[in-house]
Parts: structure tokens; C-alpha cells; sequence
């Protein structure tokens, strides 16, 4: 279970340019929970995501897991038990490596015992081969194939599989479909509540789209200034369509919602 108790964080402090980005931010995401966050540009959403992956430290408050506070655990530690994908497809991959390289390195950085001289084996590469079928891109006729060569969508579910190829105690969803034409995103989403489903991942997903955010998962969050004003989950989550999501976030957020309406209307 990830426990956020009370962190905040403030960019630039003492200037002109201070920004409080997260501002006394608590949860508990329990094991194989699915999560929802919406709100608008600034509300402190990727910076939540920074914080429990460790890429700066917070200022005050603690993040735990399992049990275990790793509120100042290195992000290079904590990445064996997160993972994260962006909505720029092309930043989960090494794009100068082929399919099987990209997946080697996560194979060989999770197996005990493995060095940086250890080899994968034609098991590793069957594999490999089934693991990709099961996107449904072909990929797995295309190994040997340059990962940069790859469309947007097949650059994100490969990204996914590289992400859960062992799966970790907490895969965070920044946007991960935001830039990418419709019928990717949507396989995309289809193959992310499959491959959560069937492992039992616990997972947060930002989203901008309020369809995507009542229909996926069991829980939303509401975020603004920095904080969760708002909590959605049980009887009133199954019963939330998106114009009740759409009136909770106007009357939560005000002014936010004002600033971020255009771009949430386009997508519901």
C-alpha cells in the first residue's frame, strides 16, 4: 500500500517566481487499486507523481510503502518499485536500441543475480515474442527492429509492457494516451486496464478526459492549488456519469475550472 501523508512542495521559494505546488497532499492507494486524477494546468498533478517517484525531494511530509518510508529514498532506488509512463511516447524508450534490447535491459535489471555481462536466451526471446503478441501490433515479428522506427502508438504500448514487464507495486499514468490519435489511444487504454486487471497493479492515471476518468478504475481524485479537494469512490463513484464529475469539478475547483473548461469540454 503508498501512503502520502501530508507533503508539500514549493519551487523557487523567496522569489518572485515561487510556486507551492503541492500543499499538505495526503492518500492511501491500496494494492490493485485503480485511480483517477483530474484538474487543471498547474493543479499539481505530474508534480504529485514527481514527488512519489522520488525526482526531487519533498518539503516536508512522508511518503510510505508497505510500511517502509522511503520519503528520502534516491529516485534511481525507487524506480524498482514504480513505474511511470509519460504522454510523450518517445520518453520510456531507448530509441537507438532495438525491441529486444529495450526489453533485455528491464529483464536483465529486475532477474537476481544478473550482471551487465549476462545475455538473455532463446526462452527470454519467446518470451519476449508472446508478451508482445498480446498487444496486437505485430511487434513481435519485428525484434530486431530499431525502436525509434516505431509509430507513437506502438512507442506507448511497448513502453507499457517495458513498464510491467515485472510488475511493480505502483504504475503511474501521466496523460500516457494524451498525444496520441484516437483509435491508438484507445487501444492503448484497452491494453493498460487489461494488463492492471490482470496483474493486480495498483495505478494512478492523469487524465484531461472526464470520460476516461469515470470509466476506468474504482476511484477519482479532484486536484486544484496543489491539493485533493475532492475524493471520489464507492456508491458515488459507480453512480457518477461525466456531467455529475464535470458540476463536482466546477463547484470544487472554481477557478480553475474556469481557466481549464475549453480543453476539458473538448474531450468529454
Amino acid at each position: 500500500m503508498l501512503e502520502v501523508r501530508k507533503i508539500s512542495k514549493t519551487f523557487l521559494p523567496g522569489t518572485v517566481n515561487e510556486k507551492k505546488a503541492l500543499d499538505r497532499v495526503s492518500f492511501s492507494a491500496h494494492d490493485g487499486e485503480f485511480i483517477t486524477v483530474i484538474g487543471s494546468n498547474g493543479a499539481g498533478k505530474s508534480t504529485l507523481f514527481g514527488a512519489i517517484a522520488g525526482s526531487f525531494p519533498v518539503d516536508s511530509g512522508k511518503i510510505m510503502l508497505d510500511g517502509d518510508d522511503i520519503t528520502r529514498m534516491p529516485e534511481y532506488n525507487r524506480s524498482r518499485f514504480f513505474g511511470r509512463l509519460f504522454q510523450d511516447p518517445m520518453a520510456g524508450t531507448a530509441p537507438g536500441l532495438t525491441i529486444e534490447e529495450n526489453l533485455s535491459l528491464v529483464l536483465l535489471q529486475g532477474r537476481k543475480g544478473a550482471s551487465a555481462f549476462s545475455r538473455i536466451g532463446r526462452g527470454d526471446r519467446e518470451m519476449f515474442r508472446e508478451k508482445l503478441a498480446e498487444l496486437g501490433m505485430g511487434l513481435e515479428d519485428r525484434l530486431k527492429q530499431p525502436v525509434g522506427l516505431l509509430s507513437g502508438g506502438q512507442r506507448q504500448a511497448l513502453t507499457l509492457l517495458l513498464a510491467t514487464l515485472y510488475p511493480p507495486k505502483l504504475l503511474m499514468l501521466d496523460e500516457h494516451t494524451a498525444a496520441l490519435d484516437p483509435e491508438s489511444a484507445s487501444r492503448i487504454m484497452k491494453l493498460t486496464e487489461s494488463i492492471v486487471r490482470d496483474s493486480g497493479i495498483t495505478c494512478i492515471m492523469i487524465t484531461h478526459n472526464m470520460q476516461q476518468a469515470v470509466d476506468t478504475g474504482d476511484r477519482t481524485f479532484i486536484m486544484s492549488g496543489g491539493r485533493i479537494i475532492a475524493d471520489i469512490s464507492g456508491e458515488e463513484r459507480r453512480n457518477m456519469g461525466v456531467a455529475e464529475l464535470t458540476e463536482l469539478f466546477r463547484r470544487s475547483a472554481g477557478g480553475d475550472y474556469a481557466n481549464d473548461r475549453m480543453l476539458l469540454a473538448e474531450e468529454l
